[in-house]
């Protein structure tokens, strides 16, 4: 790449939307980022202490196409333990394929690790971590959640959240004794119902999702739904062009709203679900199906033509005499439909002229023993004819030499004398 491309290059990336991230990301202590991208999907992650805390108990997952953050519990040296701990097992016994099953156990397996790891001094006893894990292959996504970490998923500029918070807020939310945004605000949002590390017997929420070209999903720990409304993360998210400056924007409005808690937010985009390629190769099946059959038929149609040409015999003219030829008279395409097999001594112009016409069309026989039997008939004819022209020419020969023979008598008869009167 030249100077000129690079300062082309530099020149076109997307900048932010006027007065969207007020309070700046880029060098801040303690901040960790990740992008990346394939042919199907592309991200961006940011991960900050905040405003308030000492350190980060946030952890984050990028495994193409595993992604997870989990949001550690328990104060320094433990909270941190246990978020590594998780997102660590959930990358190794997370499955291969979009299955939200197998996903859920990698996310329990997780949670025994985080226990049998405080057993063992790792960390402290108590400790604990939220999870939501989303795994992306063609149009599903498997998703995996334990606490209130958010999974959310923006459509056509809709954001819509697809995980449910484990929490106590939570609870009084779904019984309509407070609201969303109350929630937020509420003295015991920190409760958390259900979480990592505490009960052997926990286990995860799990489902599928279909997602299309287009769909952007967001990942996040509750350092940015605690701080900003589900309203600003969809207006963000559909501002910012790249799942990198969603990731940055989304961080940047949280540590403006106070950064009261650690914030780790991924954002991915969907770039190819796959849909497109399998109906592009279910075309071609079907294509190729087709132009097989296709092909079949006419393999078969000309077998059929070429047995049918094979069992055609005709009497055709050979130069100057007459052949016998396996095929059919004429040509298709410039290729012709027939082969002289036999030649014979028999003369085209010894023939009647009505048969020297038909055999310049060829004359059709049922056989090659038919078509040398014709030609045996016509030499026999000719041969005949040949004998009959001689005999007749013969008697013609003979016929006038006796006439002249008897004129010449009569006339010496008339002029001799026949006495005196």
């Amino acid at each position: 790449m030249t100077p000129e491309d690079t300062n082309v290059t530099a020149s076109q990336e997307p900048t932010n939307a006027p007065g969207r991230a007020e309070m700046p990301v880029e060098g801040r202590a303690g901040a960790d980022t990740a992008s990346g991208s394939n042919a199907f999907i592309s991200w961006g992650a940011r991960s900050d202490v905040g405003l308030v805390r000492s350190h980060n108990e946030d952890s984050f997952l990028l495994r193409t196409p595993l992604f997870a953050v989990c949001d550690g519990m328990g104060g320094h040296a433990a909270g941190e333990v246990a978020s590594s701990i998780a997102v660590e097992t959930i990358g190794e016994k997370a499955p291969a394929t979009a299955d939200d099953t197998l996903l859920g156990a990698a996310v329990e397996s997780a949670n025994i690790a985080i226990i049998e790891g405080a057993a063992a001094g790792k960390g402290k006893v108590g400790m604990g971590c939220t999870a939501s894990a989303v795994l992306i292959e063609g149009n599903k996504m498997a998703v995996a959640h334990v606490g209130d970490s958010r999974v959310y998923l923006l459509r056509h500029g809709t954001l819509v959240r697809v995980t449910h918070d484990h929490s106590y807020v939570e609870e009084l939310v779904d019984s309509g004794q407070i609201t969303a945004d109350e929630a937020r605000v509420h003295p015991s949002r920190s409760v958390i119902t259900r979480a990592l590390g505490s009960d052997p017997d926990m286990y995860a929420d799990h489902f599928s999702l279909e997602v299309n070209d287009g769909d952007r999903i967001i990942v996040c720990s509750d350092g940015l739904s605690s701080m900003i409304t589900d309203a600003s993360i969809e207006a963000l998210a559909v501002s910012s062009v790249t799942p990198q400056q969603a990731a940055d924007n989304l961080v940047s409005a949280a540590l403006t709203a106070g950064g009261g808690d650690n914030v780790t937010v991924i954002v991915i985009d969907v770039l190819n679900d796959g849909i497109a390629d399998a109906n592009r190769k279910r075309t071609l099946k079907h294509f190729g199906i087709v132009l097989t059959a296709v092909i079949a038929a006419f393999v078969v149609v000309g077998l059929c033509f070429y047995a049918f040409i094979r069992s055609e015999w005709y009497l055709g003219v050979n130069g100057d005499t007459v052949g016998i030829y396996q095929g059919v008279s004429g040509n298709f395409m410039g290729l012709e439909l027939s082969e002289l097999t036999e030649t014979s001594s028999v003369e085209v112009s010894d023939l009647p002229s009505s048969v020297q016409e038909q055999l310049a069309g060829g004359i059709r026989v049922n056989s090659e023993d038919q078509a040398r039997e014709t030609i045996k008939a016509y030499r026999q004819q000719i041969t005949d004819e040949k004998t009959k022209a001689a005999e007749t020419a013969d008697e013609v020969k003979d016929s006038g030499t006796s006439s002249d023979g008897q004129t010449t008598s009569s006339s010496s008869g008339s002029t001799a004398p026949q006495g005196g009167e």
